[in-house]
């Protein structure tokens, strides 16, 4: 999408929601430099939903100047934006230390999350960009998803509890966007969890996104495969004749533009980029790889099959350089980027 479309539509449609993150990782400190480049080009309006003092206390340890408005809505961003940073309040329990996770924390974090998701369900806000948690804290307080992705996932269906939805991850920058069929799982499970019903399930969501949020009238699709060589007519394995072919075959039937499964390691280098809109892979490094490799710090991840936009910067807490004003706001400066241009997408009328 061109980035005029993108600033026309940004008149109407409402400002993006930024959760807090975990408030001992670096999620405050990229949040502050995100908002002090808000003159640079596509940056678009969004409010915070964390800790007003923790904002503030940050802002300090940088020697950032960053003036904060304390919001109900985010409605209430459009005219102060440029002048103040607006932040929905939700309070921590405890003071919180950079680099230092405390337990004592997690029901805030979870709120921030929770709150934005409301305030996406009801229009308030149009997009849900989320700072990096740590599972491990909200683990020990018995947080019960394998991550953010499957959480926002059950949120979604407490909104509207009559549809299901399949949560598909998907990492994007300019030069490459990968979908991992099986996510946080050992590798050991890879094999036994990889169904036919589960990549065409995977392949059919993330053609969807690619019509709808990415503008791709006929998105073409590359498939990798499970093994070296993509099996090797399966002397290195049975797992793409049993498994990944005949669902390629049958979405190829169904009419998809999908190809494979192709050894992976012929599959992302400059060339063979050109030739798909994305590359679907059977685990998480397969697919994440190469796409750090490629661009580490602009890499997006964002979350295909909800009912709302939702995007997030590729890569965690980082609580060693939290305080440090070593983050970089880069990939979270691309993760609102690119949640605004897919909201506009949605937003935009529908052709008949």
């Amino acid at each position: 999408m061109s980035s005029e479309h993108t600033h026309h539509n940004s008149q109407r449609i409402p400002p993006l929601a930024l959760t807090m993150g975990d408030p001992a990782g670096i999620g405050p400190d990229i949040t502050l430099l995100t908002w002090l480049a808000r003159t640079k080009p596509n940056v678009p309006k969004f409010a915070v939903y964390a800790d007003p003092d923790l904002l503030q206390a940050r802002a300090d340890a940088l020697g950032l100047r960053v003036p904060l408005y304390i919001a109900e809505s985010p409605a209430d961003v459009q005219g102060r934006f440029l002048d103040q940073l607006p932040v929905i309040p939700i309070a921590l329990r405890a003071k919180c230390i950079p680099g230092q996770p405390d337990p004592v924390n997690a029901a805030a974090v979870l709120s921030s999350i929770e709150t934005a998701v409301g305030h996406v369900h009801g229009g308030k806000a149009s997009a849900i960009v989320t700072n990096p948690i740590s599972k491990t804290i909200l683990y020990q307080v018995g947080f019960k998803h394998p991550g953010h992705t499957e959480y926002l996932a059950s949120l979604a269906e407490l909104h509207d509890p009559s549809t299901m939805h399949t949560p598909v991850m998907m990492l994007a920058s300019a030069q490459l966007r990968v979908v991992p069929v099986t996510i946080h799982i050992p590798l050991a499970e890879v094999p036994r969890t990889l169904t036919p019903a589960l990549i065409e399930k995977t392949i059919v969501v993330t053609a969807a996104a690619l019509k709808e949020s990415f503008g791709i009238p006929a998105p073409r699709l590359a498939v990798t495969g499970l093994n070296p060589h993509a099996g090797e007519s399966g002397s290195l394995g049975s797992e793409e004749n049993e498994i990944i072919i005949p669902a390629v075959r049958a979405l190829q039937e169904a009419g998809f533009n999908v190809s494979g499964p192709h050894p992976a390691d012929t599959m992302f280098h400059d060339a063979a980029r050109q030739r798909y809109d994305a590359a679907i892979a059977m685990y998480h490094d397969q697919a994440l790889i190469p796409i750090k490799t490629l661009a580490f710090d602009t890499g997006v991840n964002v979350t295909l099959g909800l009912p709302f936009v939702r995007t997030s910067p590729d890569h965690g807490t980082a609580f060693d350089i939290a305080g440090t004003g070593n983050a970089s706001p880069e990939s979270l400066i691309e993760s609102l980027k690119l949640a605004a241009q897919m909201a506009a997408r949605h937003a935009a009328p529908r052709s008949p």
